[in-house]
């Protein structure tokens, strides 16, 4: 099972968190970010260490929430559906679909169904968001070169 986090800027006047909650996620931040931490869960008088894995997704959190952004966390199985895939992409799912069928993004097929692998769908969109932000950039440089943009 994969794990996605998303962050998402949050209104400064949103009032989601309370004074003391912000001021715990800070703190809690400041700890996170010490080097060679081990981090333990008390409960019910057991304690644990936390592992590594959820310690470095759980640093990813706090800072974020940190930044003043709202976090969400989407668990998938290795396989997504078409819809499951486009609602990452924020796409349609007929514009999945041509993508699909372009070749753009690898799928297998289940039957009748197509099946895409969480991985390479990730992999896709970070070369997407790469390719977009190339192009944005390249924008404003022709725009500041013809003095569109100052």
């Amino acid at each position: 099972m994969n794990t996605f986090l998303s962050n998402q800027n949050l209104p400064t006047d949103s009032g989601i968190l309370t004074e003391a909650e912000a001021n715990a996620i800070n703190q809690l931040e400041h700890i996170l970010n010490q080097e060679n931490s081990q981090l333990k869960l008390a409960a019910n008088g057991e304690e644990m260490t936390i592992p590594n894995s959820v310690y470095r997704v759980l640093r990813q959190v706090v800072q974020a929430m940190a930044s003043g952004k709202n976090v969400s966390i989407v668990t998938h199985s290795p396989e997504l559906t078409t819809q499951q895939a486009a609602d990452l992409l924020n796409v349609s799912r007929p514009y999945l679909i041509k993508l699909l069928e372009q070749g753009e993004l690898p799928y297998i097929l289940v039957g009748t169904h197509r099946r895409v692998n969480f991985d390479d769908l990730i992999k896709y969109k970070q070369q997407r968001d790469i390719k977009r932000r190339q192009v944005l950039d390249e924008l404003i440089a022709e725009s500041q070169e013809l003095g569109f943009y100052e």
